[in-house]
């Protein structure tokens, strides 16, 4: 579980290297571990986001995290917080990156299951991101001819 903590927080540096705040265009920052519902927020102003990668192109369905924090979140009455996703993949010998952001999505593009019994945490809920390519969202950041491609 460590490499995955760690993993991931190696790509949220790399996207707050990347892309500045969607708001004011200012350096975006990593939050502290475990600092739920985001993963970044903004040197300047009040903006905050989730952050997701997947070595994978582009696609509609990206895992989430945890249902109980979530859940927390929505029955408090806020929103889903924005989201950036990193799509990775390869083509030939290219490496191509597209990270999009998605300002908001709303609570029926997640879909809650819970971990089968063969599974370590069997039994824990957790939730997906489905239908983002759906979603109003923008292009932050493009690597390599394919990333070009992607719209």
């Amino acid at each position: 579980m460590t490499t995955h903590i760690n993993g991931g927080k190696r790509d949220e540096k790399k996207i707050v290297n990347r892309v500045a705040c969607p708001n004011c265009n200012k350096e975006l920052l990593l939050l502290p571990p475990g600092y739920p519902p985001y993963d970044i927020q903004c040197s300047g102003c009040s903006f905050r986001a989730q952050v997701k990668t997947n070595q994978c192109k582009p696609k509609n369905e990206v895992f989430g995290a945890g249902w109980d924090i979530i859940g927390k979140v929505l029955k408090s009455g806020f929103i889903v917080p924005p989201l950036f996703v990193s799509f990775k993949w390869r083509v030939a010998n290219e490496e191509n990156q597209a990270i999009s952001f998605f300002p908001f999505v709303p609570k029926t593009h997640l879909k809650k299951y819970e971990l089968s019994q063969g599974a370590q945490n069997a039994g824990s809920k957790r939730f997906n991101y489905v239908g983002l390519l759906e979603l109003p969202h923008f292009i932050s950041f493009r690597k390599g001819r394919a990333a070009e491609s992607y719209v």
